[in-house]
């Protein structure tokens, strides 16, 4: 049962972070950021938010610095959206499963261009 209540927190925790970094954030440094997951530990207490951002390296380590500097502000917004015990601190981490996802897609399909007759 547990668990259900930490995925339902984290879900939310996702969509409410999603809108404000949209909404709220005026940082420069933060390009187009999506949340694509968010991992809550089993105490509620650290939320493991994985993001994914559009554009090259540096887009990349801007955004992050801005986010890791946003993160004392997002976790004071998430306190007043979501009412529990303890605020869930928040650690970004890049998500890089789409990048891997579309390398693999890529050589699928040049292999599938050297090879027509499969």
């Amino acid at each position: 049962m547990q668990g259900k209540r930490v995925d339902r927190v984290g879900h939310l925790v996702q969509m409410q972070l999603s809108e404000l970094i949209v909404t709220k954030l005026k940082d420069p440094r933060i390009g187009l950021v999506t949340v694509t997951h968010v991992e809550m530990s089993p105490d509620l207490k650290t939320a493991m938010v994985y993001y994914s951002v559009l554009g090259d390296a540096k887009v990349r380590e801007r955004s992050q610095q801005g986010l890791k500097q946003a993160a004392g502000f997002l976790q004071h917004q998430i306190a007043g959206m979501l009412k529990l015990r303890h605020t869930p601190k928040l650690e970004f981490r890049f998500d890089d499963s789409l990048d891997q996802g579309m390398a693999i897609d890529r050589v699928l399909r040049e292999l599938e261009n050297k090879d027509p007759e499969s």
